[in-house]
């Protein structure tokens, strides 16, 4: 098998019967497999999947183990040469997965190559109104970086903010994060790097395994031939307390697993300060369970850190690159705030 592309699911019904079909349509490689990864779901999503897709390779687990755990259960499970994790809010264009392939195909030190991401609910818009422009979705966008304090930003996003596509970003490009949202990856290379942290249960491990894969001199790239759209917060709607708490407790334990010692503790220190600033604003603004979040998070970390102690020394002991290409020299927080930067 040359690729399987693995959705992962939990309670997601609505969204299987509106992209489902779509993928099966558009996935026409004769050596590809579609894989349903259900995460302990309790609505009727197994049921429907059986009865109405029975083509569909179908993994049940037990119960829910968040996004990172649950793909590692998934591709544990797969045998490919290359495996796509793909949300399961995501609509995938024609030739998506062709692209990818040969790009992957034509460069041996790849381990995952995304596509360009855009927003579903404007791809939607499009219809009515098709002289709107396409606009990047968040996560993911045209491909991932990071900067010198560990906040994750995209060609095509920054902070908050979404770009329209005219196509500046149609050119591949070298990321240091491939989204998790869609990314094709090497099976085995996902493998034998530990693959997504289970700690993490959801948001940011895809930014921790590429940080790691990117310091042992692997290469990860965003492909613009291959497009997809994605609704964003299936899950959890990206104002909800409990993604911020995760994006705040999981990027501390992000930084703090992969960067040099010499850099650690003053990047620490200056997002101690930037975090509650953050908390400081939510609470400006009204929304107290973002901001206590972001309380809970830093606590969460301080309590889980001293277990990663032994996995920092083990990561850093594998770098073969210290500090990689794609984590930029200044802060996104002040170019974006106060020099107005948005691309």
């Amino acid at each position: 098998m040359k690729c399987s592309v693995v959705i992962l699911n939990w309670n997601g019904k609505q969204w299987l019967s509106k992209f489902l079909p779509i993928l099966i349509e558009r996935t026409t490689l004769p050596d590809c497999e579609i894989v349903v990864a259900d995460n302990g779901s309790t609505d009727d999503s197994v049921d429907y999947l059986q009865h109405e897709f029975p083509t569909v390779r179908l993994i049940c687990f037990d119960k829910n183990y968040g996004f990172a755990e649950g793909y590692n259960r998934a591709i544990d499970c797969i045998e490919s040469e290359y495996v796509v994790l793909l949300n399961s809010d995501v609509e995938v264009a024609p030739h998506w997965l062709e692209s990818l392939i040969e790009f992957a195909d034509s460069h041996s030190n790849v381990a995952a190559v995304q596509p360009k991401i855009l927003s579903w609910h404007r791809h939607e818009d499009k219809i009515h109104n098709p002289a709107l422009p396409d606009i990047f979705e968040h996560a993911g966008a045209a491909g991932g970086y990071i900067d010198a304090l560990g906040y994750p930003f995209c060609r095509g996003r920054i902070m908050s903010y979404v770009a329209e596509d005219h196509a500046q970003y149609d050119t591949p490009a070298k990321v240091l994060w491939t989204s998790g949202a869609c990314m094709l990856c090497r099976t085995a290379i996902y493998k034998k790097e530990g693959g997504l942290d289970a700690e993490f249960f959801a948001h940011m491990e895809e930014i921790d395994l590429c940080w790691r894969l990117n310091c042992r001199d692997y290469e990860l790239w965003c492909e613009p031939r291959s497009v997809v759209w994605h609704v964003g917060g299936g899950a959890l709607n990206y104002e909800h307390p409990q993604k911020t708490f995760l994006n705040f407790r999981n990027s501390l334990l992000t930084l703090y697993k992969n960067l040099p010692t010499s850099r650690l503790w003053w990047v620490m220190l200056s997002r101690f300060l930037l975090d509650y600033v953050a908390a400081l604003n939510f609470l400006l603004h009204g929304k107290t369970g973002n901001a206590w979040a972001i309380a809970r998070a830093r606590m969460a970390y301080h309590k889980i850190a001293p277990n990663y102690s032994h996995t920092r020394t083990t990561n850093l002991k594998k770098v073969k690159v210290a500090y990689p290409q794609g984590i930029i020299s200044r802060s996104i927080v002040f170019d974006y705030y106060l020099k107005r930067q948005r691309e």
